[in-house]
């Protein structure tokens, strides 16, 4: 072979080699951009749906995983990594005699199918093979028909769509492109379009129709949710480097600070809006109160974790946490936890409001002999099951209480 000929199949395999290297560099193992075996890829906003489930593009084959007990109490649902925000639902009773079947609602994060975990027959089913692999996360109706799922699209990735997926698998619906957030209760949505000039809050019907503003801000960084029925939650996005401040707003859109300003401030609102989570950070060391709604009075809790990794009772009276052991120092906390830069061993804590008490709930790694960094928790209606995720693999689990 010539040099010429030599120096252009050379030319040529590096090519290949540098794209191949560029390809597994920047997207392999990134689930924004992930599809799935036999998927079709992700829509964008103003297609019609998604393909249907069934034989042909857009479904799989892949068989439903089983779960495992790893205990009489903690089992772990799903060993794949799952869309972080889960469901769990008391179902309603065969007989008026029998006590509700609590049910995990949860989306597969390789697929994008959904999944239905009874907890007490310990049965897994698969209730939609509709491949829309690449969601970064779901907020659900409370009765688990449908998840609001949020995922990336464009050339560049740089459009954030939020897809209606019904948990059936049938057509859904899109909402208004590059939302910076959304929340979902049981008869309406509230989502937040955000940019240079500040934010609007708006409401509608879970059905998308009838949306109107609720409120309007120049803080252009935040996040939002409900705090009961009359009330929204809104905080600056969490940085360790600097402070935010957590506001209420009325039905008539007017802001109330409730705590801040604070580094690495988080907050979550309890179900019927009494009480809000703080946490935050001081001197490189998480810090964590309640704060009452109505008086503003700040109460320190025992414990110390970031809101986030934290779940409301129905009923206000209890929060369950991932409370990190020993988390390590000099760290820039909370967002080389977001980042994933530094990974907790946790355990579970209930926390009752009524004497700010905190009791251990699970110790995860005595039973499992590995590590757990809790994630998108959730609990039943009834308090008697407590699902989570860990951050370390995504996996997907029960714990009943």
């Amino acid at each position: 072979m010539s040099r010429k000929n030599i120096l252009i199949v050379s030319g040529i395999i590096f090519v290949v080699f540098l794209g191949a290297f560029a390809y597994f560099y920047f997207f392999a193992g990134t689930t924004g951009v992930s599809v799935a075996p036999g998927g079709t890829g992700l829509p964008s906003a103003g297609q019609a749906a998604f393909p249907q489930g069934g034989a042909g593009a857009g479904t799989t084959t892949a068989s439903v995983p089983v779960p495992v007990s790893v205990s009489p109490r903690l089992v772990k649902i799903s060993a794949g990594p799952v869309v972080p925000g889960e469901i769990v639902i008391d179902s309603k009773s065969a007989t008026a005699s029998s006590s509700p079947e609590v049910t995990v609602n949860y989306i597969e994060r390789q697929s994008g199918n959904v999944f239905s975990y009874k907890v007490g027959a310990a049965a897994l089913t698969r209730i939609s093979n509709r491949t829309v692999p690449g969601i970064q996360t779901a907020s659900w109706l409370p009765d688990g028909s449908l998840a609001f799922v949020r995922y990336l699209s464009g050339t560049d990735f740089s459009t954030v769509n939020t897809y209606a997926l019904l948990a059936n698998g049938s057509n859904g619906f899109f909402l208004p492109q590059d939302l910076s957030g959304i929340a979902v209760a049981s008869t309406s949505i509230l989502s937040l379009a955000s940019g240079v000039n500040g934010s609007v809050a708006s409401a509608s019907r879970t059905d998308g129709s009838h949306s109107a503003a609720v409120f309007t801000t120049p803080l252009s960084s935040l996040r939002v949710s409900f705090a009961g029925k009359n009330q929204y939650l809104a905080f600056t996005k969490p940085a360790a480097l600097l402070p935010g401040d957590a506001f209420l707003i009325d039905g008539s859109g007017r802001f109330s600070r409730i705590a801040g300003p604070e580094n690495g401030l988080v907050a979550l609102a309890s179900p019927l809006g009494k009480w809000m989570l703080v946490s935050s950070v001081s001197d490189g060391t998480l810090q964590t109160e309640l704060v009452n709604a109505a008086t503003g009075e700040s109460l320190p809790l025992p414990v110390a974790t970031i809101a986030d990794k934290c779940v409301w009772t129905a009923d206000d009276s209890t929060i369950y946490c991932g409370i990190p052991q020993n988390p390590p120092p000099g760290q820039n906390y909370p967002d080389d936890w977001y980042q994933g830069a530094v990974s907790f061993s946790d355990q579970i804590w209930k926390i009752q409001v009524s004497g700010r008490y905190a009791q251990l709930v699970l110790d995860f790694s005595a039973e499992t002999n590995g590590p757990l960094d809790a994630e998108a928790l959730a609990v039943d209606p009834g308090n008697t099951t407590l699902v989570f995720v860990n951050k370390n693999d995504g996996s997907l689990w029960s714990y009943r209480l």
